[in-house]
This record gives structure tokens, C-alpha cells and sequence, in this order.
């Protein structure tokens, strides 16, 4: 009888872990796409503003309206989709703080250093959960259950991702290899703290603050 029930609630773990992985891999390829915007903001700058502007508005109504019963066709969906569990009948945060975050990054800095914080955010941080949750079995103390997979990957994401950026803008103007290595540290240092959402806005803003005043 015990083994039986051992056997079953095994099983219920182990289902409860499937969710969970196929939950963070659909929310990191919402936070992956966001890759895309410095391309949007190279070509159109004001428009790409604009557009993720509306963005924050409209996913603001849809999830006040969502939190009051009335769902909005797909992006209600999409939201209790990618929810964490902490995130249950309450307001989702993250979507506006990654936007708030991006939007801040292209204003605050310039068009290199920006995609620089852009691209930590999408990749650094975007892997750093889902590597955590697929190879994550050592925890860092006091980090509310941050991984060392976790920061290892957000650490070689951001180093690869700010080096690329910094070879093909650059061509060799700069020591690209230091300023990814200083850029990739203070990321894992920010993605180690548990900010639980904030971290959308503090990585692309700091990292790209960084960027820029290593590459004056």
C-alpha cells in the first residue's frame, strides 16, 4: 500500500515539474522575442516607442479586466498561460516591467549600449530561469531558490550576446572582450538578486548604462 502510494505521488511530482518546465519555457520564449526590438529600433526608432507603449496600455486593461472576470480574447489566455503560481489572481507584472524596461533602456542610452542591456535581458535573463529549472540542483543561499546553472548560463548569455553586438557595431574600436566580461558579471550579480519581476527593469537599464560609459 505504501509503495503504492509513494509510486503515485512521485507521479504527481513528477507531472507538477513537467508543467512547470513547459510554463517557463513558454514564458522565456515571450521574454526571448524581445531580442527582436533593437532591430525595430534601429530601423523606426519613434514608431518601435510607439508601438510598445500601447503595448504596456493595452496589456494593463486586458489583465484589469481579466482580474475583474471579463476575458479579453487571446491575451487573457496568454497570461494565465505563462502565470506563476505566485503570480495567481493577481495583477501579472512581468510583461510591463519587460517592456517598461526596454523602453527605458532605448531612451536612457544609445543605440549600441541599449541593445546591449536589450539583449541581457532577453537572453541573459530569459535563460538563466529555464537553465535553472532543467540543471538547476545547487542553490545560492539567501537568493530565494536562484541556481549557480542559472547564473553560469545568464553569465555566458550576456557575455556572448554583448560581445557579438560590441564585434559586429565596433569592428575593433574597443577592448570588447573586458567590457563583456565586466557587463556579464554585474548582470549575473543583478539576475542572482531576487527582484522577482524588477529585474526586467533593472537589468536593460543598468547594463546598458554600464555599456555606455565603458565604451565612451
Amino acid at each position: 500500500m505504501m509503495v503504492l502510494f509513494s509510486k503515485k505521488y512521485s507521479g504527481i511530482i513528477s507531472r507538477q515539474k513537467i508543467i512547470g518546465i513547459l510554463k517557463e519555457l513558454f514564458r522565456k520564449s515571450i521574454h526571448l522575442c524581445s531580442a527582436f526590438v533593437p532591430c525595430f529600433l534601429w530601423i523606426a526608432y519613434k514608431p518601435t516607442i510607439a508601438c510598445l507603449l500601447v503595448l504596456v496600455v493595452f496589456y494593463s486593461a486586458a489583465e484589469i479586466l481579466r482580474l475583474n472576470g471579463k476575458e479579453v480574447f487571446l491575451i487573457s489566455a496568454v497570461t494565465e498561460a505563462a502565470a506563476r503560481k505566485r503570480d495567481e489572481n493577481k495583477f501579472v507584472l512581468g510583461p510591463v516591467t519587460l517592456v517598461l524596461g526596454i523602453i527605458s533602456s532605448a531612451i536612457l542610452w544609445e543605440k549600441l549600449p541599449a541593445a546591449i542591456g536589450i539583449y541581457a535581458l532577453a537572453f541573459g535573463d530569459g535563460l538563466a530561469s529555464l537553465a535553472g529549472k532543467l540543471f538547476g540542483r545547487v542553490q545560492i543561499p539567501f537568493t530565494e531558490g536562484k541556481t549557480v546553472a542559472g547564473s553560469l548560463t545568464c553569465f555566458t548569455a550576456i557575455f556572448i550576446s554583448c560581445y557579438l553586438a560590441c564585434f559586429f557595431m565596433l569592428q575593433g574600436q574597443a577592448d570588447i572582450t573586458r567590457v563583456s566580461l565586466i557587463v556579464a558579471g554585474v548582470g549575473m550579480l543583478i539576475e542572482i538578486l531576487p527582484l522577482k519581476d524588477f529585474d526586467n527593469l533593472f537589468i536593460p537599464v543598468l547594463l546598458g548604462g554600464l555599456a555606455q560609459y565603458l565604451l565612451c
